[in-house]
């Protein structure tokens, strides 16, 4: 079965429950029993959504086009004071730096979904950086179920902090143009947004997808142009956008937002049936655009 087959056949209510899964207390087992009492087919709807990393490489590692490596560097405040994260740069024999950007995962390290967008970015011109967040803890354990209880038990300043180091590595690496665009998805989207106010004129670029707005108060901060993607069907995340846009527009930040039609939370990520093919295209697209004409000019 398909993503796109999947996704025409899970009940709208196995998605929430789905989304509350990822996001919420809720573990396996409970997500698998209330699935189960929602709907008859409730079971198999559920074990559907869970990830097949298998389908998410669209970009071999051994592509001729990149060269990707996992490096360490220091991160001061953050869960340990050192952090490793998944290096990818191009192989164009007609440059020597190159535009960066941090790819910021869910939450639940970096996972082989993430890494795949790493090298997408990099097979186009761009240096990325893809820091796993649980590195001080062991690293992604290789199941997102492990991954998301390992992410919950850090401290979330700290988690942060060591996204903000990967940034502060990455714009400064040798390979780097010192020109910087930030994306992420879901928890790493919200963390996109928050480092994009946090490091103000450092970044050029933010490409937040289905997240939570930066803080009120921050926002006067950002000087990054942003394109910011969210699902139709997504409402937890949905409800902090008119807050933000307004901020947004009072202090002059170049923005713009897309609401892709018939989409759930995570439909760029193409190892579940939540994957939508023309949205997740689209809004590549966009970002692409993006950061293809503020980082490489």
């Amino acid at each position: 079965m398909n993503p796109i087959q999947a996704s025409q056949e899970i009940d709208p209510r196995i998605y929430s429950l789905y989304d509350e899964y990822c996001h919420g207390a809720m573990d396996r087992r409970e997500f698998m029993a209330k699935a189960s009492a929602l709907v008859v087919g409730g079971v198999a709807m559920a074990q559907a959504l869970f990830p097949r990393y298998a389908n998410a490489q669209t970009i071999s590692f051994t592509d001729s086009r990149i060269k990707a490596s996992y490096v360490k560097y220091a991160s001061p405040g953050g869960s340990s004071g050192e952090m490793r994260g998944y290096l990818v740069q191009p192989t164009s024999a007609n440059a020597n730096k190159f535009p960066a950007v941090l790819v910021i995962h869910e939450n639940r390290g970096l996972n082989p979904y993430i890494e795949d967008v790493a090298r997408r970015l990099a097979s186009v011109g761009f240096l990325a950086l893809a820091p796993d967040g649980l590195y001080p803890v062991g690293g992604y354990p290789g199941n997102d179920e492990d991954g998301k209880k390992l992410q919950d038990g850090l401290t979330p300043v700290k988690l942060q902090t060591d996204m903000l180091n990967g940034a502060v590595f990455l714009k400064n690496h040798a390979l780097s143009s010192g020109k910087l665009g930030l994306t992420g998805f879901c928890w790493g989207g919200s963390i996109t947004n928050a480092l994009v106010a946090e490091m103000g004129d450092a970044v050029q670029a933010g490409a937040p997808y289905y997240a939570v707005s930066a803080a009120p108060e921050k926002v006067s901060k950002i000087k990054a142009e942003l394109v910011i993607h969210f699902a139709e069907t997504d409402p937890r995340v949905n409800v902090t956008w008119a807050a933000y846009e307004s901020g947004l527009k009072t202090h002059g930040v170049k923005s713009e937002a897309h609401f892709y039609a018939g989409t759930q939370h995570g439909f760029h990520n193409n190892s579940t049936p939540r994957f939508n093919q023309a949205a997740a295209d689209l809004s590549w697209s966009r970002t692409l655009e993006l950061f293809n004409r503020t980082l490489k000019s």
